[in-house]
């Protein structure tokens, strides 16, 4: 895929999103062949002509001026996450096509100081993933939040799939309706910034044929970026609860994030994740393949995990 056709991509899938009495436009008698806006209706309305709207639909056109970024985004109706979306794409288009060397520097490997971090927090549920969200690291908490995820290889280990393909994930997630969406979301805005990452063309090609819900939520073209908020949980070993939580983004890794979930003391909530780390605690101990953990000997140093990853110091990444 080309970033000049992703930007076509996008700007095709959230002009069909868009119904023309939300624009001004009279709805009229005739039948639309298609949903959403007319190519040429955006072109008017954007302020270029027809010819040109329709080369950057087709990826022939791809260095818009930003008062063009600007003008679409306010006829398509994008929010403020998808207005930057378009900007982002726009200039990665114009650029040259991202090489495989650039993406070397994406490291898999956690450095000491989120490790130590996430053994900090304990006993609310705290992990690590990746750009692609397949789960790098976690606290005994955060690994015992997803009941089975502990068993599955150490490749498949994904949040995005977990939610999708997992049958516990509709249990899990009362909300799940709700949730999946800024997901999809997530990772719509993750493949606009290099659309031909192997990993994530590898994760979304997946999906898309196991998933027909991911694959309907994916034609959308929805971007978001989700910072923090609450979500609600009905756990088979800890019953219901409501958890609030932030995810940052750990600097110089690529696009690893932080995801942590945090509760009061003397709360339903904070009982809860305490029984939800004693139950990690015990699958750590049983070893998980693949997972980097924190591991502190009565010395006091940091040593390698059990199954030889080993914890990064703050030199690497």
């Amino acid at each position: 895929m080309t970033n000049g056709s992703e930007l076509g991509i996008f700007l095709k899938a959230r002009r069909a999103a868009v119904r023309p009495e939300e624009v001004g436009l009279p709805t009229g008698t005739s039948v639309r062949r298609t949903p959403g806006l007319r190519r040429e209706e955006v072109a008017i309305l954007a302020g270029v002509s027809v010819d040109y709207y329709t080369r950057l639909e087709r990826g022939k056109e791809t260095n818009p001026s930003p008062a063009v970024v600007d003008a679409l985004a306010r006829i398509l109706r994008l929010s403020p996450d998808e207005h930057q979306h378009l900007r982002d794409l726009g200039e990665i288009a114009a650029r040259p096509a991202r090489k495989t060397e650039q993406r070397q520097s994406r490291t898999r490997t956690v450095r000491q100081g989120p490790m130590i971090l996430m053994e900090q927090l304990r006993p609310n549920p705290v992990y690590i993933v990746s750009r692609t969200n397949d789960v790098l690291a976690a606290n005994p908490a955060g690994l015992a939040l997803f009941p089975g995820l502990a068993g599955w290889p150490a490749g498949q280990r994904n949040i995005t799939r977990y939610l999708f393909l997992s049958p516990m994930a509709k249990q899990l997630y009362p909300e799940w309706e709700k949730l999946v969406p800024t997901s999809v979301a997530y990772l719509r805005a993750r493949a606009g910034a290099d659309p031909d990452d192997p990993d994530l063309v590898r994760l979304i090609g997946e999906l898309v044929v196991k998933s027909p819900e991911f694959a309907r939520l994916w034609e959308r073209y929805e971007v978001r970026n989700v910072s923090g908020g609450t979500k609600l949980f009905d756990h088979p070993d800890v019953g219901p609860m409501a958890l609030d939580y932030e995810a940052m983004e750990l600097a110089n890794t690529g696009g690893q994030r932080m995801i942590a979930y945090y509760t009061l003391p003397g709360t339903a909530d904070r009982d809860a994740v305490t029984l939800l780390d004693m139950i990690g605690s015990g699958l750590l101990a049983a070893g998980v393949d693949g997972l980097q953990q924190f591991v502190q000997p009565a010395d006091g140093q940091l040593v390698e995990t059990g199954d030889g990853t080993g914890v990064a110091g703050e030199h690497e990444g």
